[in-house]
């Protein structure tokens, strides 16, 4: 997974996190802090999401890392991860990997070796294929924020529905009981995670009708999309998704929104030649809006 893709997936999938822990680890914790770690030594990336938490162990590092296509080097990777969290904040890692990939997944979950009493290794974390999630036992709980996962899994029943399965996960979507705006939310992040399986114009006919019934570029993350995808960038899969709601919500932003933008990305330390190609206001009224 490119750094690129990393960074989106890390703002798109933060609000899942208290979820993720309860219903993927079966973790008893009390979340202290989010660790921001930046493995410049290792690999010049950020982590995906990794949390401080009080558990009935102890305090723990809870690191938490999405992979959406196979890496023969990801035991490795996480290695070198664990190795900095212990050294940067003196906790012990409970690491897992999510896999959201279209294809089967194919990665180990640790390294080991002996060479000797006093020469070894038996390193394992935890690996969770979305794809090998039931569709009907998300559907039992109330972890409603896992519904934008819906379109990665149950990988038997989905090649089987095809088109079906997605419309089936809209419509669980649309009858969760909860506010409105939240819903939005899910809605969009479910239709940017599609993009991954299935092919855009399935995408666009199956949640055509949502978006207008929701009006989707209202949500919180249709906005970050707008701030971040047009920066950073997207890797292919979802490109096509993200680029058109960027493109979408820039046409279609009032100017207030778009100095709700401007205000953002001068936060964000952007330059401001960046921010009026982007928003199309002026140099002039940016810079009033840094006083």
């Amino acid at each position: 997974m490119s750094q690129k893709y990393d960074i989106t997936m890390k703002n798109i999938f933060s609000d899942m996190a208290d979820d993720i822990m309860s219903y993927f680890l079966g973790l008893q914790y009390t979340k202290i802090d989010e660790l921001n770690i930046e493995f410049a030594r290792v690999e010049r990336r950020d982590s995906d999401m990794i949390f401080k938490c009080t558990t009935d162990k102890g305090n723990v590092a809870v690191h938490i890392e999405f992979q959406s296509e196979n890496d023969g080097k990801m035991p490795y990777r996480m290695l070198r991860y664990s190795l900095e969290i212990m050294e940067k904040h003196n906790l012990l890692p409970y690491q897992i990997v999510i896999y959201i990939g279209k294809d089967n997944m194919k990665m180990e979950n640790g390294l080991s070796y002996n060479f000797g009493e006093q020469n070894t290794l038996d390193y394992k974390y935890k690996i969770i294929n979305v794809g090998d999630i039931k569709f009907t036992d998300v559907l039992k709980t109330d972890y409603y924020d896992l519904y934008s996962l819906l379109p990665l899994m149950d990988q038997n029943r989905r090649k089987e529905e095809g088109e079906k399965y997605l419309e089936r996960c809209v419509e669980a979507i649309k009858d969760i009981p909860i506010d409105i705006n939240k819903k939005k939310d899910i809605a969009f992040k479910a239709e940017i995670l599609s993009g991954i399986i299935f092919k855009k114009e399935v995408i666009e006919r199956v949640f055509s009708e949502v978006v207008k019934m929701f009006r989707i570029e209202e949500s919180e993350t249709y906005k970050m999309i707008i701030e971040k995808g047009i920066e950073k960038g997207i890797e292919k899969g979802i490109k096509e998704g993200i680029e058109r709601g960027i493109e979408e919500g820039i046409k279609k932003g009032a100017k207030e929104e778009k100095i709700a933008i401007a205000k953002k990305l001068l936060k964000n330390g952007m330059p401001i030649d960046k921010i009026a190609e982007i928003t199309e206001l002026s140099e002039d009224e940016i810079k009033k809006l840094m006083n």
